[in-house]
């Protein structure tokens, strides 16, 4: 079993749909930035999300929210697209899902900006936290404690 970490953001707003049995599976198309020798180069992935595991995270997801995503990796496929040239489709089966504690879409940054915490928010904030640390083994004590902290707070 070969299992990955990957930070990146999401091309795309998830895309849910059914099996032809009713399971239901969610893709997540994710873009990782690599830098090699100077170069920036954008590493997509399909990401298969199976069932109903992450369903109290994915209305939180949109196109360009920052992720942390952890899965198995499928061997790559090498395909050729429209223009004839070669291309390499990477694959993960999701076992992890996190909301990525570095940047942030714009959009969070303005409601983030307009919005004072509410208590709704703080409850639904721990409910998808408890949903993420249940593969983690983190405790609900850091849940709250996770909640509470800002961004100034945080020494890096």
């Amino acid at each position: 079993m070969n299992i990955i970490h990957i930070a990146g953001h999401l091309g795309a707003d998830p895309e849910v749909r059914f099996t032809s049995s009713g399971q239901k599976v969610t893709t997540l198309r994710v873009a990782a930035r690599v830098r090699r020798k100077g170069n920036d180069d954008t590493i997509w992935w399909r990401c298969t999300v199976w069932g109903e595991q992450f369903d109290k995270m994915i209305p939180y997801l949109k196109k360009g929210s920052p992720i942390v995503v952890i899965g198995e990796v499928s061997k790559p496929e090498v395909y050729t697209n429209k223009e004839g040239n070669p291309q390499v489709s990477m694959e993960l089966t999701v076992m992890s899902i996190q909301f990525s504690p570095f940047g942030r879409s714009s959009d969070r940054q303005s409601a983030a900006a307009s919005e004072a915490p509410s208590a709704t928010t703080t409850e639904t904030t721990k409910e998808v936290f408890q949903t993420t640390s249940a593969f983690t083994g983190i405790s609900q004590g850091s849940a709250e404690a996770s909640t509470n902290s800002t961004d100034e707070e945080i020494p890096f």
